[in-house]
């Protein structure tokens, strides 16, 4: 399987570990019982680290789509290329990173952080407007 596609599964993962991160803290500050209800009232507030836990969870959902349609155009039309491995390679880690910078409010890298990732999403475009 191909570096490119494996990176997207491992995305995935990723996606699937921020739901679980933050919907962990959110249970774990508010409880079973608040977490199994229909949740209609407002939202009791949730301390910082919480809070930030589902804004990284928020801002990983904004530029995965974007990830996964380039990937998969890669794939479809097989360009392949040294620049879509080392985008897709670029975009997991960097956004792997990125979860425990947000998480501790580490300003500064955490933002450099998320411009390797996008720049992750642009290697693996780069072949596919070029080529």
């Amino acid at each position: 399987m191909a570096i490119e596609l494996l990176c997207l599964i491992w995305s995935v993962i990723l996606g699937l570990a921020h739901i679980l991160i933050a919907g962990q803290a959110r249970t774990k500050e508010l409880g079973t019982k608040w977490n199994s209800s229909a949740r209609d009232g407002v939202q009791p507030e949730l301390n910082f680290v919480t809070n930030r836990l589902f804004r990284a969870q928020a801002n990983f959902f904004e530029t995965f789509p974007l990830f996964a349609v380039v990937i998969l155009i890669t794939a479809v039309t097989q360009l392949y290329s040294i620049y879509s491995q080392i985008g897709a390679i670029l975009y997991l880690v960097a956004r792997t990173v990125y979860l425990p910078l947000y998480a501790f409010g580490i300003p500064y890298i955490r933002s450099f952080v998320w411009l390797i990732a996008l720049l992750g999403i642009m290697l693996v475009l780069f072949p596919l407007l070029f080529w």
